[in-house]
């Protein structure tokens, strides 16, 4: 996975409570046996009108947001079904992170394991980011995850978030689970000598 560091770029305001992963990836797009092309699939039915043609009042279709990094979006983003999709979907489009007030538990776990930050701020504050994103001449911001900050370009004014421990270490050095697993190698077989040793008879 792509290294998260400090990230700046465009922020798109998309605030819609309870927008569930259906949403954001259509079942349609659940067909293929790989990942290619559900960058077309994020929010298909609200991004594409009849014959594919982009819908220009969608926020990602607007100038100035076609090329978004992050979206500002509404509470409990990504209920729903737990496709992973969704995600996968969110992260060929560019998108780098999330910050709201709250997400999916499985949605949020799934963004976790494909290294696309979620961030969780107060109302009062996902409010203001959102205010002054949601025009193109001031919807830049820098998120630093080592200082755990986002500021905000147009304005200067920074919100600081928290995350856990573990899931910042892994979005700091692009790690999935597997990754992570894998990083411990040297241990592990440690171990299985070790464990070998002590236990013969389970050979």
């Amino acid at each position: 996975m792509q290294p998260f560091v400090t990230v700046e770029g465009a922020a798109a305001p998309f605030l819609l409570p309870n927008l569930d992963t259906d949403v954001i990836m259509p079942k349609t797009f659940l067909k293929g046996i790989d990942r290619a092309g559900l960058d077309r699939g994020v929010f298909n039915l609200l991004r594409f009108g009849a014959g594919g043609t982009p819908e220009p009042d969608f926020i990602l279709n607007r100038p100035g947001y076609e090329e978004a990094r992050f979206l500002v979006v509404g509470p409990n983003f990504g209920c729903g079904s737990s496709r992973e999709h969704a995600v996968w979907g969110l992260a060929q489009l560019g998108i780098r992170a999330l910050i709201g007030t709250s997400f999916a538990g499985i949605f949020d776990d799934n963004c976790r394991n494909n290294g696309l930050l979620t961030i969780s701020l107060d109302p009062a504050v996902v409010a203001r980011i959102a205010a002054v994103v949601a025009q193109p001449e001031t919807n830049r911001l820098r998120i630093d995850l080592p200082a755990e900050v986002v500021t905000l370009a147009a304005t200067g004014e920074a919100a600081a978030f928290e995350i856990e421990p573990l899931r910042k270490e892994a979005l700091l050095r692009g790690l999935d689970a597997v990754g992570t697993t894998l990083a411990e190698a040297d241990a592990i077989r440690a171990f299985e000598v070790r464990h070998r040793a002590e236990n013969p008879w389970l050979a």
